[in-house]
C-alpha cells in the first residue's frame, strides 16, 4: 500500500484514499485536559539573577514557568492565518499581493500576545508534523541543532500552490527585569503560480516585569520583506512601547517598489489588526492631525517604569480610505486559564485514537512531559523532563566517545537560492511514513 495515497482506518475497518496523516486534519480540541498551574509561589529570580546579560538557552529552567508546548509547536502557529497566503496567490497585481505578504508576517507573530509562559525547548532531533486539509497545507518541523539550538520548519501546500520555510535560532538574554528574545533566522515565503519568493526575519520581542509586577509582552525593530522576484520591498516598523504607551503594539511601515517609490503604508497593532492606505491618504491625514494636535491630547506619563505596563491601549484608529488586510481571530473565553493559547494552539498537543502509529516517534505530541504538564501533573512533568534532559546528555557524551557527529533527519545546511545564505532546507521523504530509522529520544 502506498501510504501516501491510502491509509487503513482501524475504527471503521475501511481503507480510504488520501493523505496518510488525514486524521490529523481535523482538530477537535476546545480546551486543555487540565486548567494552568498558578506560578505565584514560584520566583524565578532566585534562577535569573546569576544571568543578567548571559544567553539562556543552556539555563535549566523549572517546568512551572513553562507552557505545555515545544518551541517546534509554537512555530506552527505562524500557520493560524494561512487563508493570507491563500489570498496572495490570488491576486495578480504584485503590490497588493505584497500587502497581504506583509499583514502574513505580522499575523505569524499575533500569537505571542500574553504568552509568557515558555515553550519547552526542544530534543535534539524532536519534530512536529501538522496537516490541515481544510486550510490546504502540511507541515513539517525538526530540532537540527541543540547547541546552538536550531529549529526548522517546512510547510507544503496540498495544492502546489505555496511553499513556506525557515529556521530560527532564537537568542534570549535576561536584562534584569526583561527577558529579550532575538529570533535569528530567515523566513522564506515561495508563492509558485506568480515565480515570486518574499523573505524576512521576524521582530524582537521582550518579556517585561520578570521579577515583579504583571507580565506583558512587546515586539519592537524593523522587519524588511524583499520581493525576491520584482524588487519590491516592504519595510515594517515594529514600535516600541516607550515611556507613554503611545506606540505599545504599533506597526507602520511602507511599500516601495523597484524604483524606490512608495506604493502603499501600511499601519495597524500587531495584536489586533493591519490596513494599508494609498501614501498621499496618508500623509494627509498625518499633516491634519499635527495641526489639530490630537495626538498630543492622547498622551499621558502613566510610569516613570519603563517596565511598567502602559494602560494606554487604544484600538487602531482607522484612516478613511484604508483596506483592511487582517483581523486577529478572537481568543476561547477562558485563554487565561490555558496559558493564553489561541484555538489554533489549544489543538496543537491534541492525540487522537490511533493517531500515536501514524506519527514518527520524535513528534512532540509523544513527549512525556510535555503531555505530564497538559494533563496537569505538575511532578510528573518536571520528573520527564529531567529523565529527557539527561538522557540526551547522555546520548552526546557517547556520540563524543566514538567521535560521531549528530546527522538529521529531514533536513540539511544548504544555500537559501534567494538570499544567498546558509540556511536548514527540507529534504524530503517525511511524509512517506518510514520512520524506523528516527533516534530513540523520549
Amino acid at each position: 500500500m502506498n501510504s501516501e495515497e491510502e491509509f487503513y482506518d482501524a475504527e471503521t475497518g475501511e481503507t480510504e484514499r488520501g493523505d496518510a496523516s488525514r486524521r490529523l486534519t481535523r482538530p477537535c480540541q476546545k480546551s486543555l485536559p487540565a486548567e494552568m498551574i498558578s506560578r505565584n509561589n514560584f520566583s524565578v529570580w532566585s534562577i535569573l539573577k546569576k544571568c543578567i546579560g548571559m544567553e539562556l538557552s543552556k539555563i535549566a529552567m523549572p517546568v512551572v514557568f513553562n507552557e505545555p508546548l515545544s518551541f517546534l509547536q509554537r512555530i506552527s502557529e505562524y500557520m493560524e492565518h494561512t487563508h493570507l497566503i491563500h489570498k496572495a496567490c490570488s491576486l495578480s497585481d504584485s503590490i497588493e499581493r505584497m500587502q497581504v505578504v506583509a499583514a502574513f508576517a505580522v499575523s505569524s507573530v499575533a500569537s505571542q500576545w500574553e504568552r509568557t509562559g515558555k515553550p519547552f525547548n526542544p530534543l535534539l532531533g524532536e519534530t512536529f508534523e501538522l496537516t490541515r486539509e481544510e486550510e490546504g497545507y502540511r507541515l513539517i518541523s525538526e530540532q537540527v541543532s541543540h547547541h546552538p539550538p536550531i529549529s526548522a520548519f517546512h510547510v507544503q501546500s496540498l495544492k502546489q500552490e505555496f511553499e513556506f520555510h525557515g529556521s530560527i535560532y532564537p537568542k534570549l538574554k535576561f536584562w534584569g527585569k526583561s527577558v529579550e528574545a532575538e529570533p535569528k533566522g530567515t523566513m522564506t515565503l515561495e508563492l509558485l503560480k506568480h515565480k515570486e519568493a518574499y523573505t524576512w526575519t521576524n521582530p524582537m520581542c521582550c518579556v517585561h516585569n520578570i521579577i515583579l509586577g504583571k507580565l506583558w509582552i512587546e515586539q519592537y525593530g524593523t522587519v524588511e520583506i524583499i520581493n525576491h522576484s520584482t524588487g519590491e520591498k516592504c519595510v515594517l516598523n515594529f514600535k516600541p512601547c516607550g515611556m507613554f504607551g503611545k506606540d505599545l503594539h504599533r506597526v507602520e511601515g511602507y511599500i516601495q517598489d523597484r524604483s524606490k517609490k512608495k506604493r502603499s503604508v501600511i499601519y495597524g497593532k500587531w495584536t489586533e489588526c493591519i490596513y494599508s492606505i494609498d501614501p498621499k491618504l496618508y500623509d494627509s491625514h498625518k499633516k491634519s492631525d499635527k495641526k489639530t494636535g490630537s495626538d498630543s491630547k492622547k498622551l499621558r506619563q502613566v510610569s516613570e517604569e519603563a517596565d511598567d505596563l502602559p494602560d494606554v491601549q487604544e484600538t487602531v484608529t482607522v484612516i478613511p480610505g484604508s483596506a483592511l488586510l487582517w483581523r486577529v481571530t478572537p481568543r476561547p473565553a477562558h485563554s487565561a486559564q490555558m496559558y493564553n493559547f489561541t484555538s489554533f494552539a489549544v489543538t496543537l498537543n491534541e492525540l487522537e485514537p490511533g493517531m500515536e502509529r501514524r506519527l514518527a516517534p520524535t513528534d512532540c505530541r509523544l513527549r512525556p512531559d510535555i503531555r505530564a504538564m497538559e494533563n496537569g501533573d505538575m511532578d510528573l512533568a518536571s520528573a520527564e523532563k529531567e529523565r529527557l534532559e539527561e538522557k540526551q546528555r547522555a546520548a552526546r557524551r557517547e556520540r563524543s566517545k566514538d567521535e560521531e557527529e549528530w546527522s538529521t533527519r529531514w533536513f540539511e545546511l544548504r544555500t537559501n537560492a534567494h538570499t544567498g545564505a546558509e540556511d536548514w532546507l527540507y529534504t524530503g521523504g517525511y511524509f512517506d511514513r518510514s520512520y524506523s530509522d528516527c533516534p530513540d529520544i523520549y
